[in-house]
């Protein structure tokens, strides 16, 4: 494909390194990425990647703007609230850049048509905040060979990993077998900057991913703590 002078002035932040380059913004402007869930961790992620001219990307999200959501939610505002976060997302990222195509799934993601729009999809991001849909998104990401970029955050803490083909997924790296005691941040309580440190991480997966630039998280676990300042790796066998 060839950048029009819009386009090249635009992404010239990219086409300036040489890690990306014009193949590699070519790259990120052919990809497809699902975005699971337009809340604290889909903000930042969606926003970012409608930045950096993601050619289409889809929102799957079922719910509308609450008041409670707008501390950490930053793709919302107050004059959203009532409204679909699918619908809120796709204008905030088209303020951004309306050359960017997005795609709005608004309903939840179901072991009935989770195959049919992961598999519309070169990598997903689970920006979800509940174990059932994480399991859901990791075994369909898993039995269609699809890369996925995880995340999550609770109070002062955050983490997230890659997975790609024949690599540690989430199963290989969480005792899936104990009860889940996941609770909304709404609930649990979330420092709102890191949401964004975890969602521009994964964004930042998601770019590399599809510029094919540096190495990304797989088979190891990054963890971050705001309390202490501190970021730490786990390595993880498949």
């Amino acid at each position: 494909m060839t950048f029009d002078r819009e386009q090249s002035t635009r992404y010239r932040g990219h086409i300036s390194l040489c890690e990306i380059d014009i193949p590699g913004q070519e790259a990120i402007s052919r990809g497809r990425v699902l975005i699971v869930g337009a809340g604290g961790l889909g903000s930042p992620v969606a926003l970012y990647l409608a930045a950096a001219g993601v050619g289409t990307i889809g929102i799957v999200d079922p719910d509308t703007v609450s008041l409670s959501n707008l501390q950490r939610q930053i793709m919302h505002g107050t004059p959203d609230i009532g409204r679909l976060k699918a619908e809120s997302a796709r204008d905030a990222m088209t303020r951004i850049n309306p050359g960017v195509n997005i795609e709005l799934h608004t309903e939840s993601l179901t072991a009935e048509n989770a195959r049919r729009l992961i598999g519309a999809y070169d990598i997903t991001v689970d920006c979800t905040d509940n174990l059932a849909t994480r399991l859901l998104i990791n075994d369909m990401c898993v039995a269609e060979g699809k890369p996925l970029v995880f995340g999550s955050v609770s109070r002062f803490s955050g983490q997230l990993f890659t997975h790609l083909p024949g690599t540690a997924d989430y199963r290989s790296i969480f005792d899936c077998t104990l009860p889940s005691d996941d609770l909304p941040c709404s609930v649990n309580g979330v420092l709102n900057t890191v949401v964004g440190v975890i969602g521009t991480l994964q964004a930042t997966e998601v770019l590399k991913y599809l510029a094919g630039a540096g190495d990304l998280l797989v088979d190891r676990i990054m963890t971050f703590d705001a309390i202490t300042m501190k970021f730490n790796e786990f390595r993880i066998g498949k």
